[in-house]
């Protein structure tokens, strides 16, 4: 049952069932309580985490699909690197309102950025299909466009 996760560049050792969330493991066994549940079907994508620079959903991946050797980033691996400015970004133009939608909301951002650091409003419709109950969609947009701006300017 045990078994090794990367998780913010530190190694673990977890001892769970194969079939645990990937969620679960992070939230329950690693303390990175960053990471939200929504949803439970990976449709709302409040679980977002990144998987080797992937923006992947994980209220419902098991821990099984995760390789020993692949890389996972947490929200709570984000600040003071590269990717600090989408956080950044968010704060400066108070994007969240209830903030639950956040977590997932902004690693997705970043795995866009990575992909397209200048993504036009398709690349963001489709690389940003998170869902937030308080509607701030036209932040979350600004937002991006100050994180692309930042990360080019930098």
């Amino acid at each position: 049952m045990g078994r090794k996760l990367t998780v913010n560049g530190a190694v673990h050792d977890v001892d769970v069932a194969g079939d645990t969330p990937l969620l679960w493991v992070l939230r329950d066994t690693l303390g990175l309580t960053g990471t939200k549940y929504g949803c439970g079907i990976m449709a709302c994508g409040a679980c977002t985490v990144l998987v080797d620079g992937a923006a992947t959903r994980t209220c419902a991946l098991p821990l099984d699909a995760i390789g020993e050797q692949q890389q996972v980033t947490t929200i709570e691996g984000l600040a003071g690197t590269s990717r600090d400015p989408v956080q950044k970004a968010w704060a400066e133009l108070s994007v969240a309102q209830c903030g639950y939608c956040q977590s997932g909301m902004i690693m997705s951002v970043v795995a866009l950025l990575a992909e397209h650091p200048d993504p036009s409003d398709a690349q963001i419709a489709a690389g940003v299909t998170n869902l937030c109950r308080c509607g701030t969609y036209q932040q979350v947009r600004r937002a991006i466009r100050r994180a692309a701006e930042a990360t080019r300017d930098a």
